[in-house]
């Protein structure tokens, strides 16, 4: 029905069926920000104050299993042997954060909250119910505040994702038990997940600022399209 329509024509047309799309994907992004509870980006004024001392905060090495006791390994699950349900399956790499498979088989289901550490020393925040494999060390953060057991998360990441692990240098659980890493202390010396949760809370806030500027800025580009 485009064959006789002049070219211009066309490219109007095209401008026109992008912005459309620009702006339905814009109120989906609104309208999840808004059901998640992530449409306050507002910093509170302790939130704000963390960011402002982070530099000067007292810092201390943990070993992990002190902290945590033992990790637990995943046990090797063969691609044949997966039969498709609902329970992630995470293995070793970055891809979908190292999730390889939806499995239904009957495997050990390790805890939401807690942090996984693969063979090559690459750690993930988990907020999920999961299986695993044996490439894959269970750090157990169950008891600790979910934003700072992703503080804890990032310094796993840093301590062990160093080049050291590769594949014929694997990273498990036994290397994820003899870890140490760094944490901000309170008075006492001891682990303050109190500031970690205020620091990784507003820094959740300062990225999701980022991303209603940009769709802010793509809804006042979708109104100039269709206006003209």
């Amino acid at each position: 029905g485009l064959v006789n329509v002049p070219f211009a024509g066309v490219a109007e047309l095209e401008a026109e069926r992008v912005a459309e799309l620009e702006a339905e994907r814009v109120a989906e992004l609104s309208a999840y920000l808004t059901v998640s509870g992530l449409d306050n980006y507002e910093l509170s004024s302790d939130e704000e104050n963390a960011l402002k001392n982070y530099q000067s905060l007292k810092w201390d090495t943990y070993n992990l299993e002190k902290l945590f006791g033992k990790s637990t390994r995943g046990k090797r699950l063969k691609g044949d042997d997966r039969i498709a349900g609902t329970l992630p399956f995470v293995t070793a790499g970055e891809a979908s954060e190292g999730i390889s498979a939806y499995i239904s088989n009957e495997v050990e289901v390790f805890e939401k909250n807690t942090t996984t550490i693969d063979m090559f020393g690459s750690a993930k925040y988990r907020n999920y119910k999961y299986g695993a494999d044996d490439h894959v060390a269970v750090v157990h953060t169950e008891a600790v505040p979910m934003k700072a057991a992703i503080f804890v998360t990032s310094a796993c990441h840093k301590a062990a994702h160093t080049g050291k692990f590769d594949y014929g240098h694997n990273f498990y659980a036994k290397d994820a038990d003899a870890l140490y890493i760094s944490l901000p202390v309170n008075e006492a010396g001891n682990p303050d997940y109190g500031k970690m949760a205020i620091i990784i809370s507003a820094i959740h806030k300062l990225v999701i600022k980022d991303v209603v500027s940009f769709t802010d800025r793509k809804i006042a580009g979708t109104k100039e399209v269709i206006a003209k």
